[in-house]
């Protein structure tokens, strides 16, 4: 079993409900357990145009390879609609695998860790609400100038609202 974060995004349609959507069929991912989920956060565009997103990051404990995982999660991209007619278009969900474990991947169709996580804010603050160990202050003091809010903190649908850990995040 490895631990991965994954990041969740989405700018199209009900963006928050998706990116719930979103987390609830990741915890239901084969040989994986969602162990811990971000609060939902509002961001700018980066390198695009368009409305706002909303974004997360989830840690979850699992078996499958990283190939594995990543066919996994854009399994659920295509399922929520996810259509790439452009780079950086808008979209109804964005999943990106941020981390697996310690490996260090690059193959034609996955960079692990995600070649850009450190440059976006909407990575970084979800990623150090539920894995501190995993950022650091220089790496948030670097993406500060670029606008992110945490929405409101409330029991995620469907579980236990068991703290920090739970997964959270409403918009108000």
């Amino acid at each position: 079993m490895v631990s991965a974060y994954v990041a969740l995004g989405a700018n199209l349609g009900d963006a928050a409900a998706t990116v719930r959507w979103a987390i609830e069929r990741l915890a239901l991912l084969p040989k994986t357990t969602l162990l811990a989920c971000s609060s939902l956060y509002r961001s700018d565009p980066v390198d695009a145009v368009g409305p706002d997103f909303i974004n997360a990051v989830v840690a979850l404990r699992t078996a499958l390879s990283a190939i594995g995982l990543l066919g996994e999660l854009q399994g659920l991209e295509q399922l929520a609609g996810r259509e790439r007619p452009y780079h950086h278009a808008p979209r109804t969900l964005d999943l990106d695998l941020l981390l697996y474990g310690n490996d260090q991947i690059e193959s034609p169709g996955l960079s692990v860790p995600h070649p850009r996580m450190l440059q976006r804010a909407f990575v970084l603050l979800p990623l150090a609400e539920i894995a501190p160990h995993r950022v650091v202050a220089a790496q948030l003091q670097a993406v500060q100038s670029q606008r992110i809010n945490r929405l409101e903190r409330q029991a995620h649908a469907g579980m236990p609202d068991a703290g920090p850990r739970c997964c959270m995040g409403a918009l108000s």
